[in-house]
């Protein structure tokens, strides 16, 4: 199969990433249909073009039509749906998702599909600190990455699929990792940020820091305004790995800490002229540098 203007295309979970793939989507002339919970999504997503058609309920002629089911849900809730609606889906169709775990997620979805429907997983690393439709948008797509997570029951034409999604949706470079390799790269350059940027915003409750800081605090701690609901799960589901990430780094800051406290300005400036070397290869093509 391939995407085509002709693919029935379903998006379950109107949040701020499945909305924006939605952006995208019909922007390229793809008809989306969309599964949310919230009425007031639907009628948002509606009345800015985001949709074609969108839905509360799961109506099993709808589920039945789509070639690709797009499920831009928690972990535990994509889950769940497939358990309760897989039996709607068609022969042949083929279900991605959006989540940020991989590895147990692929072996409990794999494990239990309907062996003529096909689970390609995958991941844009993209997204905004704010929830909900309204803020989705697609541009953050753009010079953005985007990870496929194939295992050996994904047969080429749905890895194939997977990556076309991604470059449809705009993004700039298309990876593929394992499942278990996607967690361990994930949990340092996405987690581990996130348990660093929530405990700073922790470890100092001094009042009206905000009337005196500069953008360096201000940008380190973009991510910490969170989705506790969501990242609490992410880490929890990707803990093991999670736990030696941040031993890792635990121990690197020790390392960091006892040359200052011996005055060791050599190695202080060695470790910053390394990570600004490290640092440099992150920058987006066309970006300040």
């Amino acid at each position: 199969m391939q995407l085509n203007q002709d693919t029935n295309i379903l998006i379950v979970g109107l949040g701020v990433i499945g909305g924006g793939y939605a952006k995208a989507l019909t922007a390229k002339g793809y008809r989306v249909y969309c599964i949310t919970k919230e009425q007031k999504d639907i009628d948002y997503a509606l009345a800015h073009g985001i949709i074609h058609e969108g839905s509360t309920r799961v109506d099993p002629a709808v589920v039945g039509k789509a070639d690709l089911v797009i499920l831009a849900l928690y972990p535990h809730i994509v889950l769940e749906w497939l358990q309760s609606h897989q039996q709607h889906l068609k022969p042949g169709a083929l279900v991605t998702d959006v989540t940020g775990v991989k590895g147990r997620l692929v072996d409990e979805v794999q494990a239990m599909l309907r062996p003529d429907v096909e689970f390609i997983s995958a991941h844009p690393m993209a997204g905004r600190e704010s929830s909900g439709v309204e803020y989705s948008d697609d541009s953050v797509f753009r010079g953005a990455n985007y990870i496929v997570t194939p295992t050996g029951r994904n047969t080429p034409g749905a890895i194939a699929l997977c990556r076309q999604l991604g470059q449809v949706l705009g993004f700039a470079r298309i990876s593929e990792l394992s499942p278990r390799k996607h967690d361990e790269m994930i949990a340092f350059l996405s987690q581990l940020t996130h348990c660093i940027a929530v405990v700073l915003m922790n470890c100092n409750t001094s009042p009206h820091l905000e009337a005196y800081t500069g953008d360096s605090f201000r940008d380190l701690t973009r991510i910490a305004r969170i989705n506790d609901e969501m990242w609490s799960e992410l880490f929890l589901w990707n803990r093991e790995e999670l736990l030696r990430q941040i031993d890792a780094f635990c121990g690197t800051f020790a390392e960091f800490r006892t040359l200052l406290a011996e005055g060791d300005r050599a190695g202080l400036r060695e470790m910053m002229r390394y990570s600004s070397f490290r640092r440099a290869l992150f920058d987006k093509p066309g970006a300040d540098t």
